[in-house]
């Protein structure tokens, strides 16, 4: 998403400067070239040499007497795809309004036309003073892309808003602003983790799938444009500006996502369903001095089936196969019966692939092409090339719509 791009970090000097370490890390990892830039107000919370050994060139904090160029704020400035500010003070705030350049990093700001992204982090009676309201809402109307702090834990115990937005969420606004926009406009509802299926008030009949591989996916597409609901069976970090729809079994995913299949472009089933559930739940909990207990078991709703019979006209659907055997032909067969346009498959049994690891391996077949084979890689590169192939597909409808 972020290969080759130049982002220059910025760190001012705020107790929150110690997740820009984490946020440079994520940059660097989706493939950014990241220029780091700090005030001399952050070197009390962190050092450049955390921050030069994680970012693609050493720390830079120096207006004058640069041995790489005279004019360092200008360079870099023109060089950048992109200004991340994390954190962004309340005096960081007030000298960008102003076009009051007195260090390297406001002098950089000011001599850039590249996008800009602040993420303010403060105490909550900062944040919510009018002079700092009024910077940032000043800030906003010059087409700065503000991303607002959170309400929670702050320095000294403090609770309330003003702390630094999650770097996953900083991340994700950057990849927006600098990733395809090829799902722009563009409705999609992804389901994911394994559903549980109540034996009694206490235990389940579950399944591996830690949701990883779709909130994944939900990340992609939100990254590219797409307005994005992710039913959900697991209780991972959501992806910035993805709903998310909450459930636990195969009946209540059923309904969650018949109901989203009316109004949404593209269907990404990637939860594990489970097949059968017990045809009766007890009540309370089964006791064991009641001796074992007899489960007659029952097939769940076929949610994919169903929604491969309802599927409209340009509507793209998306199933997952986790297989142990036989992939291909397994895949290749639930891919005709269920009249899907892509079913993603991959072999659970095969190292570091499938439930619970950040990687994965997939085979992607489509009705109309040769398999494709992804070779092991992270969930977020297997979602890029599932999001990839969605996006072949709608232009493949929209050139030939019968």
């Amino acid at each position: 998403m972020l290969e080759g791009k130049r982002i220059v970090l910025g760190v001012t000097g705020g107790i929150a400067a110690y997740k820009a370490i984490e946020i440079c890390r994520r940059l660097v990892d989706a493939g950014a070239h990241v220029v780091p830039v700090m005030t001399a107000g952050a070197e009390h919370f962190i050092g450049r040499t955390t921050l030069s050994a994680l970012a693609s060139e050493p720390v830079q904090t120096q207006l004058w007497d640069n041995p790489t160029t005279p004019i360092p704020h200008t360079r870099i400035g023109q060089g950048a795809d992109l200004i991340l500010v994390a954190p962004a003070t309340a005096r960081l705030l007030a000298a960008y309004r102003m076009g009051l350049s007195t260090d390297l990093l406001t002098n950089t700001l000011i001599a850039t036309r590249a996008p800009v992204v602040v993420c303010p982090a403060m105490h909550t009676e900062m944040w919510e003073h009018p002079s700092v309201v009024d910077n940032v809402a000043v800030l906003r109307e010059r087409g700065v892309h503000i991303v607002e702090p959170e309400s929670g834990r702050l320095a000294g115990g403090d609770v309330g808003a003003g702390r630094l937005a999650d770097p996953s969420a900083i991340v994700a606004r950057v990849e927006q602003l600098l990733g395809p926009k090829d799902l722009d406009g563009v409705t999609m509802v992804v389901s994911a983790g394994g559903t549980r299926e109540p034996i009694d008030a206490v235990r389940v009949i579950a399944n591996r799938s830690s949701g990883k591989q779709g909130y994944a996916v939900a990340a992609e597409a939100a990254a590219r444009g797409a307005r994005v609901t992710l039913v959900s069976t697991v209780s991972l970090v959501a992806p910035a500006g993805v709903e998310v729809v909450a459930v636990e079994t195969a009946e209540q995913m059923q309904r969650a996502m018949t109901a989203a299949a009316l109004d949404h472009d593209v269907i990404v089933m990637s939860a594990a369903v489970a097949d059968f559930r017990p045809n009766v739940a007890a009540d309370g909990k089964l006791k064991k001095r009641d001796g074992i207990p007899e489960i007659m078991l029952e097939p769940t709703p076929d949610i994919l089936a169903g929604l491969g019979a309802t599927k409209r006209q340009g509507q793209v659907l998306v199933g997952f196969a986790a297989e142990t055997d036989d992939l291909v032909a397994n895949a290749a067969e639930k891919l005709r019966s269920k009249r899907l346009d892509l079913i993603v498959a991959n072999d659970v049994g095969a190292p570091r692939v499938g439930f619970a690891h950040d990687t994965n391996a997939v085979t992607l077949l489509r009705p109309d092409a040769e398999p494709v084979e992804i070779d092991l890689a992270s969930k977020r590169d297997v979602a890029r090339a599932v999001i990839d192939t969605i996006v072949s597909i709608r232009s493949r409808h929209r050139q030939d719509p019968a």
